[in-house]
């Protein structure tokens, strides 16, 4: 049989999950049935929406817009702060459940999934029933609601998943796409964003189905390689394996689609501290260890860049991928607003492997006199070295492994202390600053 793909999508996550987690307290108003956002505070205005009610969608507001515009659209509409412990919490709950299902599960954010139900077909009448009784033990045993969108590929599962809400089942399979896609505007295809949205308006192109059908390479002479990509979705073409766990094994990272667009080095300098310790704690907790780091950059404009290097020695340190993070950005970023930064690590071993050293860890030593020419050439670069290597070089890189073992140990004491006594028993100095400006704005 053909691939069946769902996608699962947690409606307004983060005030369904507040929502949810104010009436187990004693909470006699459900925000879910007002107008209410998260994100942002009243009175600085400051922030962005980061999730919004079904009511306050009928005033115009939209998930990522400025919390001024929110207040202006509707003065009254009520507001909370996010929480993102909490949302992890949920987060956590909801991927154990759906594990009892299948392990082919990859997980793509906090509140979204793709499930392959390829191997679990046989179990059910149907995939459709089976989308229900996902959706409805999801309600029943939580207390949220889902989307779920079902096709043969990721990317209409997707698509299907963000048709009506809340608490609703959707297919979307090649055959239905002239039907169910087609009309809708060419914003609502995934991965059009508002740039590559004005530049298709200029073409003529305003529905997803003109989009399909028009020339691809007047499309990629105005938008480069996105503009294929484009084409190739609003035809319903995706080819992409469900990334389980177990196909991770080679590489495990991690990447975030920023609420507001970063334009400043310290900012993306703390989101791409947070994704390193996110992987360095996912490596950890697999038992792995990295030999290569790489991050990519999406910018605004949804264009991507992305470049790795080699590691002097396998680690599961977050300062030290963090350090190499940083590295790479500084080489990849143009000034560009930033929409999207990853971390992906790859070249991983079993922490408990036999560790390789290299020359640069071994004790200095004089080389024998009267052995010959490679001697003198080991003498004329300096004791310790190897030949045509430079002395600074050698003690560098020397600093660098030890360096690696110091952090990766410190590391692994402070995963010690979270597992302990919870994840907030231990917080970068940085993250707090940055939650003390916060509060001061």
């Amino acid at each position: 049989m053909s691939r069946i793909i769902f996608h699962i999508d947690v409606n307004s996550a983060y005030l369904s999950w507040t929502a949810v987690e104010q009436l187990k307290s004693g909470a006699t108003l459900d925000i879910r049935t007002i107008p209410a956002i998260i994100g942002g505070d009243r009175k600085s205005r400051h922030g962005v929406v980061l999730a919004k009610s079904i009511p306050a969608k009928k005033y115009g507001i939209h998930t990522g817009e400025p919390v001024a515009n929110a207040l202006r659209k509707c003065p009254d509409i009520h507001m909370e702060p996010p929480d993102h412990a909490l949302y992890h919490e949920y987060s956590r709950r909801l991927m154990e459940f759906l594990h009892t299902y299948t392990p082919d599960i990859e997980q793509v954010s906090v509140d979204e999934c793709y499930l392959d139900f390829t191997g679990i077909a046989h179990r059910y009448h149907s995939y459709v029933s089976a989308a229900f009784e996902i959706k409805d033990r999801v309600r029943e045993k939580f207390g949220f609601t889902v989307n779920i969108g079902i096709s043969s590929n990721k990317l209409l599962a997707k698509m299907a998943s963000d048709f009506e809400k809340p608490d609703r089942v959707h297919t979307l399979f090649p055959e239905e796409i002239k039907v169910k896609m087609w009309p809708l505007p060419v914003r609502e295809l995934y991965m059009a964003g508002g740039s590559s949205v004005e530049t298709l308006k200029k073409l003529g192109i305003r529905t997803i189905g003109e989009l399909a059908q028009a020339d691809p390479k007047i499309l990629e002479l105005h938008l480069k390689s996105h503009g294929r990509m484009l084409w190739n979705f609003a035809n319903g073409i995706d080819d992409s394996p469900v990334v389980t766990w177990k196909t991770e094994a080679k590489g495990i990272g991690n990447s975030t689609t920023l609420p507001a667009d970063v334009t400043e080095r310290e900012e993306a300098a703390k989101i791409l501290l947070g994704l390193a310790e996110s992987v360095g704690g996912r490596l950890r907790k697999a038992g792995q260890k990295a030999g290569m780091v790489s991050v990519e950059i999406k910018y605004a404009t949804f264009e991507t860049s992305s470049h790795q290097k080699q590691l002097f020695g396998e680690t599961a340190s977050d300062t030290v991928l963090y350090q190499a993070a940083m590295e790479l950005f500084d080489e990849l970023w143009d000034g560009r607003p930033i929409r999207l930064l990853g971390i992906r690590t790859s070249k991983l071993v079993r922490e408990d492997e036999p560790w390789q050293m290299s020359i640069f860890d071994l004790p200095h030593a004089q080389a024998p006199a009267g052995t010959g020419q490679m001697a003198k050439r080991t003498a004329k670069a300096g004791k310790g070295s190897v030949p045509g290597e430079k002395p600074a070089e050698a003690r560098e890189q020397k600093r660098s492994s030890a360096n690696a073992l110091k952090q990766e140990k410190l590391s692994r004491a402070l995963d010690q202390i979270r597992q302990k006594f919870g994840e907030d028993a231990v917080v970068r100095g940085s993250f707090l600053k940055k939650a003390e400006d916060d509060t001061n704005d």
